[in-house]
């Protein structure tokens, strides 16, 4: 040990709490054998709090690392008090303070860790108020990471000691179930323990077999999570083995499966999967003697090892050279966590990406090499892109998950292999940032997008809204005049800011067709004729529309632009087959009234709720399970008919295009219906074609 931590720390002049809290400390350090110097940080620490200037005097002397290690501790101290103040989880500044002082230096968690647990212990004569703000922020801040961190033991006690203090009512009722006949219980166990110890040694095999503690907190949840009642439990009463080997794992597995009926929903292999903190172990459940279950598990003394002391059961301090891979990964995790926040991420973003990283509910997902990736359950291969980096996010043009393409909106599951396909240069879609569309589920992946977007210029995005707002207007035939009032219709100042807000993602897709169909004003309502009315046909039908202005020639609808009533049309005189009508905007017309002005007449439409018409339309999106259900669900949910569909796929890119013929009664349904297919989940586009 170094010389400078011969540094006298002089704990006699502490007060008797204090020193009792640091012999606490101190013992639950050894436990995780730390080593001098992390045992020294804790002692000068506690120093430092009563007497400031007798650290100040020693820092002068101390090494580099132990003035991190104790200035970490006070960083953490001044995050306490700010998470006091303020709604738990809510104070992401703090929060990153603490968190910068703890990746200077990994043990800075153990020496936060170990002074919680200790001060949780005697928090009994704490005033109530206090004891509630302590074991609170036990639960947000320090439980979890313990177990990111897998140290067993210590997350257990922090979880039941924080339970016990939040919800005394639930906490004893829970301890009494658990004390009730409890001499049957251990009497029952110890002949459990005795079988199991038969069999063993009757195949060969050396083990260690022993009842295992069931913790408090761990069943309450475990009863919340599965809704059920304390007597459908498996796992109160337990064994736990330990062997010399992996073979020796599986072969007591084999061993516990002959001697009791297995039941199969209740087997884990954490060996062959280890879960996100390394925690390996089999854990099974069976069906013991006299009827009742029992949750065996089993794992070598080196995973116990492990299991119970985490990072510290290979301890490196050091994060140059080769290292511990496991220690290493939780490095890269600590760093990753506390990465300097992109461009444009703000301090919501980094207190939700912190609580999602707190969380427990993860999926552990494979790189191509083998590498582990933890994400929040729910996230997409997209998420998935933007973790391994963010420039691999701006390039992802497409993902596999085993071999096999996927749509960017695909939820991989625990274990699954992702490898993302890129393009050479960044290309991200504005698309992605539709909360509707389901691309991006994490708070910092859709950071990174709008960062990459603000750094366009703002003509640039302008123009982008504007393809977006064009496209729209063009598919819902909404007038200029609409338009002018859609900036005040959803809360901007200006065209411009509106446009800029499409492009960012600001304004939803769902959110722009809602606001211009309200703006539509409804076609008008033509009286009934008083004159004879005319004759007309629709594919050679007679009566099939009646169409005013125009006497008793007959009328036929165009097949090139297949008007629908409240759609602005016109007519053109042909020779022979009276009048054909087209729609305004249609190319057909616009190259007859070029070569026969004469021949164009006004036309308008008679109001026919009881008539149905063709009309063609095309739903493109990112493939996925029962998308083409979807799709045809709305269809017939609003009422329209399909005559005849056809769908095709690009499984390269993921995409498929779904093309209809509909048969509807008039434009005003059939914009309502593409408003509702382009909100549906995948959906990219849905528009009326051209020709329909």
């Amino acid at each position: 040990m170094p010389a400078e931590l011969h540094i006298f720390a002089p704990v006699a002049g502490l007060p008797a709490a204090g020193r009792a809290l640091l012999t606490d400390t101190d013992a639950l350090l050894r436990e995780v054998e730390c080593d001098d110097e992390t045992l020294a940080a804790a002692a000068w620490y506690a120093v430092a709090r009563v007497q400031p200037e007798a650290w100040v005097a020693a820092s002068a002397r101390a090494t580099d690392s132990l003035r991190r290690l104790v200035e970490g501790q006070q960083q953490a101290e001044r995050v306490w008090a700010l998470h006091a103040a303020r709604d738990a989880g809510d104070n992401p500044e703090g929060l990153r303070r603490l968190l910068l002082a703890i990746i200077r230096d990994l043990r800075v968690v153990y020496l936060l860790l170990a002074r919680q647990l200790a001060t949780l212990r005697a928090a009994a004569a704490l005033p109530e108020s206090e004891r509630r703000a302590l074991a609170q922020l036990t639960r947000d801040i320090h439980a979890p990471l313990a177990n990111r961190l897998g140290i067993g033991h210590w997350k257990w006690e922090l979880e039941d000691l924080a339970f016990r203090y939040l919800q005394p009512e639930v906490y004893r009722r829970i301890a009494v179930l658990l004390d009730e006949r409890r001499e049957d219980r251990d009497a029952w166990i110890g002949r459990c323990v005795t079988q199991l110890r038969e069999a063993l040694t009757a195949q060969g095999i050396k083990a260690s077999v022993d009842g295992r503690a069931k913790h408090i907190y761990s069943i309450w949840r475990k009863m919340q999570r599965k809704r059920i009642g304390f007597g459908e439990l498996y796992d109160i009463r337990a064994l736990r083995v330990l062997t010399g080997s992996v073979a020796d794992c599986y072969a007591v597995l084999g061993a516990v499966h002959a001697l009791w009926p297995i039941i199969p929903q209740e087997f884990d292999d954490y060996i062959a999967r280890p879960k996100g903190n390394n925690y390996r172990s089999l854990h099974t459940a069976v069906i013991g003697p006299d009827g009742k279950t029992l949750e065996v598990q089993i794992r070598t003394e080196e995973m116990h090892r492990g299991a119970e002391l985490g990072v510290a059961a290979h301890w490196r301090y050091k994060e140059s050279g080769s290292g511990d891979a496991a220690y290493q990964a939780r490095i890269e995790w600590m760093r990753k966590l506390l990465e300097t926040r992109a461009d444009g991420e703000d301090d919501a973003t980094l207190a939700a990406e912190l609580r999602a990283e707190l969380a427990e509910d993860r999926v552990y997902l494979l790189t191509p090499k083998g590498e582990v990736v933890d994400l929040p359950a729910g996230a997409t291969v997209l998420d998935f892109a933007y973790h391994v980096h963010t420039l691999v996010g701006h390039r992802c043009r497409g993902a596999k998950v085993n071999g096999r393409i996927v749509p960017l909106t695909y939820q991989p599951t625990s274990g699954d292999r992702v490898e993302i396909l890129t393009t050479r240069e960044p290309a991200p879609s504005r698309d992605w940032l539709s909360p509707q569309l389901g691309y991006l589920a994490t708070a910092s992946a859709r950071g990174k997008l709008r960062a990459w977007f603000r750094h366009a210029d703002l003509a640039a995005n302008v123009a982008a809204g504007k393809q977006i707002l064009e496209r729209e207007a063009r598919r819902l035939a909404i007038p200029d005049d609409v338009l002018e009032r859609l900036p005040a219709k959803l809360g901007r100042k200006s065209r411009e800011e509106l446009l800029a807000a499409l492009a960012l993602g600001e304004i939803g897709a769902a959110t722009l067709t809602r606001a211009l169909l309200e703006l539509q004003p409804a076609p008008p309502v033509v009286p009934a004729p008083t004159v004879p009315r005319p004759t007309s046909r629709e594919d050679g039908k007679p009566g099939a529309l009646t169409v005013e202005g125009v006497g008793n020639l007959m009328t036929t609808l165009a097949r090139c632009c297949r008007p629908l009533p409240g759609d602005p049309v016109t007519g053109y005189i042909t020779r022979g087959r009276g009048v054909t009508v087209h729609r305004a905007d249609c190319v057909a017309l616009a190259r007859l009234r070029a070569r026969s002005p004469a021949r164009v007449i006004e036309v308008r439409w008679q109001s026919a709720p009881d008539r149905a018409y063709e009309v063609a339309i095309v739903v493109r999106g990112y493939d996925r399970r029962d998308l083409q259900r979807d799709v045809t669900n709305t269809i017939a949910n609003h009422g329209a008919r399909i005559v005849a569909s056809d769908s095709r796929s690009d499984r390269d890119l993921g995409e498929v295009a779904m093309h209809f013929t509909l048969r509807v009664h008039d434009y005003g349904e059939l914009a309502t219906l593409l408003a509702r297919l382009s909100a549906l989940p995948n959906v990219t586009d849905a528009r009326r074609l051209a020709g329909g």
